[in-house]
């Protein structure tokens, strides 16, 4: 598997576990079976598992147009494994920083990943 393939499903492995901080947060804050039931006005979850899943949301967001970059550039045979690596590594970082909190690194964190993308579509121009 060529290394642009390899950074998507290191991307994809990311959004499936993205997820587990914060129904972890919600399962650990109000016990399993109100989770599971899904009451009515629930309690706010943790400031910090907020941001978890906000995270997690722009990572699902920004992850078709990665993955159908990265399968264009694969398919006309381009190499495109620096973008693909950037991508990676930046929404890593995004992730990170988000759930801390540390609002500029977020920011410049996703311009980066958004640079990756470019760098890809260009490449396959």
């Amino acid at each position: 598997m060529d290394t642009q393939l390899t950074y998507l499903a290191w991307s994809a492995f990311l959004c499936i576990v993205l997820w587990l901080p914060y129904v972890l947060e919600r399962i650990q804050s109000q016990g399993l079976k109100p989770v599971l039931n899904y009451p009515e006005n629930p309690p706010a979850p943790a400031v910090w598992a907020q941001r978890a899943q906000r995270a997690h949301l722009n990572l699902v967001e920004n992850l078709p147009a990665f993955a159908a970059l990265v399968i264009i550039a694969h398919l006309i045979g381009v190499d495109a494994g620096g973008g693909a690596a950037l991508f990676f590594w930046a929404r890593v970082v995004q992730a990170i920083v988000h759930i801390l909190g540390i609002s500029y690194v977020r920011t410049l964190a996703f311009a980066a990943s958004w640079v990756g993308m470019l760098t890809i579509f260009f490449s396959v121009l």
